[in-house]
């Protein structure tokens, strides 16, 4: 693919924020702004990504609320299995 080299304008908080992620990226700003090009060429817009974005955390704060339920029912459970576990031994000759 050849690329052709275009200027963009950006906000000097745009630009810094750019920088930022492509160095927690490990890629180039370059590489950040086709993606970004491409993903709006397909279809994806600002918006669907702030609600998939939205949806994300929440998905992910339910399942941590839902691992600690889990972890709680895994407690309760080894707790009862423990005490059933004594009262075999308290009633075996």
């Amino acid at each position: 693919m050849a690329l052709v080299l275009t200027q963009v304008y950006l906000e000097s908080k745009q630009k810094k924020d750019l920088a930022a992620q492509a160095k927690a990226s490990g890629r180039k700003s370059s590489d950040l702004v086709r993606e970004a090009v491409d993903a709006l060429l397909s279809g994806v817009n600002p918006q669907d990504l702030h609600h998939l974005d939205l949806a994300s955390r929440r998905a992910q704060e339910d399942i941590q609320a839902m691992l600690q339920v889990l972890d709680a029912n895994a407690k309760e459970h080894q707790a009862f299995m423990t005490e059933m576990a004594k009262l075999r031994g308290a009633t075996r000759p």
